[in-house]
């Protein structure tokens, strides 16, 4: 079974000055910052502030998290049970979900989340029921032991 990091925010460059504006980049070779080929780009916008999005995992997508604009707390749990809460609230700040992580989402009305994922859209691959992914993840986790 593959390795993978455990949640965590990456800065991405931010340059500029206030004076003019600012862009962050990442590109490929910056291998460092975003930790996968990134195949599939999305983006969510105009979310209710009461609705909770996500809440799933995936088997074997990666993805990175970015506030572009807005607020976005994000919630996730291991397999193990940590739980981790991260506001994302910087366009130069993105959150690393790795595989086997369930995941939520809250959004301000003005929130645009720019995702980065490792693989394309595949339905397979979503883990979208709670009681699943604690069974999913608790069995493999035992049989590694």
């Amino acid at each position: 079974m593959a390795e993978f990091a455990d949640p965590h925010l990456i800065t991405f460059p931010k340059l500029g000055e206030p004076g003019i504006g600012y862009i962050s980049v990442t590109e490929q070779q910056q291998q460092q910052l975003v930790p996968f080929g990134v195949q599939r780009i999305f983006w969510t916008y105009y979310t209710p502030e009461s609705i909770v999005r996500g809440r799933h995992a995936h088997h074997r997508t990666e993805q990175v998290l970015i506030a572009v604009a807005g607020r976005i707390t994000v919630t996730t749990e291991l397999a193990d049970g940590t739980i981790e809460v991260f506001r994302l609230e910087d366009p130069y700040v993105g959150l690393y979900v790795p595989p086997r992580a369930w995941h939520t989402m809250q959004y301000s009305h003005s929130a645009v989340q720019l995702v980065l994922a490792s693989g394309p859209y595949e339905e397979a691959d979503y883990i979208r029921d709670y009681d699943e992914f604690r069974r999913i993840w608790a069995a493999q986790d035992s049989a590694a032991s």
